[in-house]
């Protein structure tokens, strides 16, 4: 009767999975935002469905832009001629490609963090543009009653090739003059050992009249495939969309979803915008104003939609005739390192690396981490140490756990006993359990409540492991090369499941059979969902098992013997 039981939940489970799926590809089919829809498509191929491209703002020094007025250049089609000529740039952290067509952005390798590991000489390519989609930095100034360098104007530069060797930054500079006689220099500053790049507009005022404008910056890209995967599974929950950091609300994230529903528009004193992905980050840092303006937006006249999220200054520059001025900010773009984040100085920038709720756990687990590493100097040696460690400080609730669960699995032949004795008599049978438990001291709630108080730590743990870029192409020993990817040969997941059945055979069997039967399948679930888990985590877990396996031994034979 159990095993029917079990055959009708599992064909259950398997049609509601099956009508999930058919609604959820229902909704994709369906999604004029999703590129690959057939409404998507459908709108792209006419115009009247299509969003218009906004015109450049006109601003005075006493209105302030829209947020919709800041807007992008027409859509590309990722051709040379579109994209302007390519300045390179060379540093010890990155390969850089800015176009003169608007000055962006428009590709950027990081050179210390290979594509993988079987090609070290190749970097990630984190910003990038071209047929199948883009991720790009954007800037430009905007104002009133005159022609502003934004990012659709064509650059002129002398330029090919910068490369930053040993001299500690390099600069790239960019000249437009406007019809009315105002010379402009854009300029990028690269600096060694650095992902952060400043940005400012330097203004030569050769015009009859004073001059005032605004800065703005922006990211703009289409939705990034997150790296990693677990096969059928899906991905892991790695958070990838546009994030925002403002002095009065902190840190919120704003995905695809948000920016697709209605425009941001935000006035905080200080913050700053981002695009995130696993292990990566593209950040407009604000400065020099008082005051700024965040928004964000998304391009449907487009196959692939095109999301961006920007800042722009709300406190006017002014320039008076024949006088020159500056108007600047800066970027970072390059992984989450919480050592190059904490460097910038930026309120919130560090909790671009996401640990959920569970961040005040995390952080000091992190930092417990890289000393660790910074002793032993091996990624997969840290987190055995760290396991560990966190097993020895929980080592008396864990003691406490197991002495329960000991008296419990001393006690099963008698419960079983009583089982027998009153049959189908449910509340006659857990009457006797109770008073039995009383008359051995034994809380049958004493096994849970100490894994509970646990459970916060190890989640925490989890996510440390899960988001942590240093783990990225981190070499353990033997074939587990990259603690970040699954193990190629599944041995981490095999010792793991077959660690989850060491530890049933140690504690007290269910007296129930449809229970018994869920448990003794549990290793087998776990084992094949850790099939694509990081090594790193599936490490983190044999370990861990592994200690709890041998406290519990020690603490049950200790019992049994008593």
């Amino acid at each position: 009767m159990d095993f029917r039981r079990i055959i009708l939940f599992g064909a259950l489970g398997l049609v509601i999975a099956m009508i999930w799926q058919s609604w959820v590809q229902f909704q994709i089919d369906h999604d004029p935002a999703n590129p690959a829809s057939p409404a998507a498509q459908r709108a792209a191929a006419n115009p009247s469905v299509a969003d218009d491209v906004p015109s450049a703002p006109a601003v005075s020094t006493s209105d302030v832009p829209e947020a919709t007025n800041v807007e992008e250049a027409a859509p590309s089609d990722g051709s040379v001629a579109e994209q302007g000529r390519i300045i390179n740039v060379k540093t010890d952290f990155v390969d850089a490609s800015i176009s003169t067509r608007g000055g962006d952005i428009v590709q950027m390798d990081l050179v210390k963090h290979p594509v993988s590991v079987e090609q070290p000489d190749q970097g990630f390519t984190l910003l990038y543009k071209d047929g199948t989609g883009l991720n790009i930095v954007q800037n430009g100034l905007i104002g009133s009653d005159r022609d502003y360098p934004n990012h659709n104007v064509e650059f002129t530069s002398d330029q090919t090739e910068v490369t930053l060797d040993g001299e500690g930054k390099a600069e790239v500079v960019l000249n437009w003059t406007a019809p009315d006689g105002v010379d402009y220099q854009k300029v990028y500053t690269f600096r060694e050992s650095s992902y952060q790049i400043d940005v400012e507009f330097r203004v030569a005022n050769q015009s009859a009249t004073d001059w005032t404008g605004f800065f703005y910056g922006q990211l703009k890209q289409t939705e990034v495939v997150q790296e990693g995967s677990m096969g059928w599974l899906g991905r892991l929950p790695s958070y990838g969309g546009a994030a925002i950091y403002t002095a009065e609300d902190k840190y919120d994230k704003v995905d695809y979803s948000e920016i697709r529903d209605g425009p941001l528009n935000l006035a905080t004193s200080e913050g700053w915008v981002a695009m995130l992905q696993h292990y990566f980050v593209s950040a407009w840092l604000p400065s020099g104003s008082s005051g700024y303006q965040l928004y964000s937006g998304v391009s449907r006249n487009t196959l692939i939609p095109e999301y961006r999220i920007g800042f722009k200054h709300t406190e006017p520059v002014s320039v008076p005739a024949g006088q020159s001025g500056v108007l600047k900010s800066s970027l970072f773009v390059g992984p989450k390192e919480q050592k190059y984040l904490n460097a910038l100085g930026v309120p919130g920038i560090a909790l671009t690396v996401d640990y959920g709720w569970l961040t005040p756990v995390a952080e000091p687990l992190f930092w417990l981490l890289t000393k660790i590493h910074s002793f032993v100097g091996n990624w997969g040696w840290a987190i055995i140490l760290l396991t560990v460690l966190v097993k020895a400080v929980f080592l008396p609730l864990s003691a406490a756990s197991y002495k329960s669960m000991a008296k419990m699995k001393k006690l099963q032949p008698r419960l079983k006993t009583l089982k027998e004795r009153y049959g189908e008599d449910k509340q006659k049978f857990q009457q006797e359990m109770m008073k039995l438990y009383k008359t051995e001291k034994v809380n049958p709630a004493g096994g849970c409540l100490p894994i509970l108080v646990q459970i916060p730590v190890f989640i925490a743990l989890y996510w440390v492991l899960l988001e942590s870029v240093e783990l990225r192409q981190a070499d353990f020993m033997l074939w587990l090369n990259d603690l970040s990817l699954p193990d190629p040969y599944y041995v981490l997941p095999i010792i793991m499941g077959a660690s989850m059945l060491a530890q049933q055979l140690l504690n007290p069997a269910p007296l129930d059979p449809l229970q018994k039967k869920i448990m003794t399948a549990l290793p087998v679930v776990f084992t094949v969902f850790f099939l694509w888990f990081p090594a790193g985590l599936v490490l983190y877990w044999v370990v861990n098992n592994l200690l709890s396996i041998a406290q519990q031994y020690f603490i049950t034979k200790k019992y049994e013997n008593a």
